[in-house]
């Protein structure tokens, strides 16, 4: 059996990254119906951790010690995380679980364009028409000015330009830093911040189904955190980062199954737009990249 190509696994674990988080965001809805949302996070942040630092002692993880550059780098991506952790929750509690994911699809799309920014990759005109196409399909998801418009979508787009923030953070990490100790940082980060939101919003008893959701959900979280620390950092970004597409069908099984919710037509057609331009970045990706061919 021959092995995976760096941009197979890539898009192996970008696939597995997207299931876990979407179950991630699935019990997280769930549990903030009961609890508050600092405390829903605080609980999510230390479950996490301690399951992180129990999987870095067995790994030696947690023994790699971080240059000055990495830990600024590191730094950073966790202030993106919960940045994003915080926007993304706060719309999931107001917004029906597919219709945030609809907007979240445009992540590829602003991903690719972020790494030509940051990183100068040439992308060409072809691929530009394509990203702002596939930024008109957001509008149409969330119809500013018109009566369909849901304020808690701008959350949602402050969560793609932080998550934007992170995963190009992340792409700047040399190999040698362990994926454990990237995602403990972020997880201590988020976990911090419900600490300190709590002091705001109180704390409440936590009974036996709200502790098995929260746990269930921070398992999720963990894989996803490990598998999409590790899809960004194999591969081209190019390639790897439309593979977040496979969330929407998550999304929508789990809105359905769980809270009975699905996304309107309006909303399918934007995400539709949004999934069809990333698509084509990546056949302009894969069709030039042999060639080298920087027009795009």
């Amino acid at each position: 059996m021959m092995p995976l190509s760096d941009n197979l696994r890539g898009a192996l674990y970008m696939n597995v990254a997207m299931a876990a988080f979407t179950l991630n965001d699935a019990g997280m809805k769930a549990a903030t119906r009961s609890l508050p949302l600092f405390e829903a996070i605080t609980l999510r942040g230390a479950i996490t951790s301690v399951l992180l630092i129990c999987l870095g002692l067995v790994t030696g993880g947690l023994r790699h010690r971080l240059s000055r550059r990495d830990a600024g780098i590191t730094g950073l991506r966790t202030v993106a995380e919960v940045g994003a952790t915080l926007l993304f929750l706060t719309a999931l509690m107001h917004m029906p679980l597919a219709n945030l994911s609809a907007i979240m699809q445009a992540l590829p799309l602003a991903v690719t364009l972020g790494a030509a920014l940051v990183f100068g990759d040439r992308i060409g005109w072809r691929r530009m028409l394509a990203i702002l196409a596939g930024f008109c399909g957001v509008l149409i998801i969330i119809r500013p000015g018109t009566a369909g418009f849901d304020v808690w979508s701008v959350a949602g787009l402050g969560s793609v330009a932080c998550v934007v923030l992170r995963d190009l953070s992340t792409r700047r990490l040399p190999c040698q830093v362990p994926t454990v100790l990237v995602a403990l940082c972020s997880g201590l980060g988020v976990m911090a911040m419900g600490l300190f939101g709590t002091l705001f919003t109180g704390w409440q008893p936590v009974d036996l189904t709200e502790a098995l959701v929260v746990a269930a959900a921070s398992c999720a979280l963990i894989a996803g955190y490990m598998f999409g620390v590790m899809a960004m950092r194999v591969g081209d970004i190019g390639f790897v980062a439309p593979f977040r597409y496979t969330s929407l069908i998550w999304a929508i099984a789990l809105g359905w199954l769980v809270f009975q919710a699905l996304p309107d037509a309006m909303t399918l057609t934007g995400a539709g737009i949004v999934i069809a331009t990333g698509i084509y970045t990546l056949y302009r990706e894969r069709k030039l990249a042999p060639a080298h061919v920087a027009s795009g």
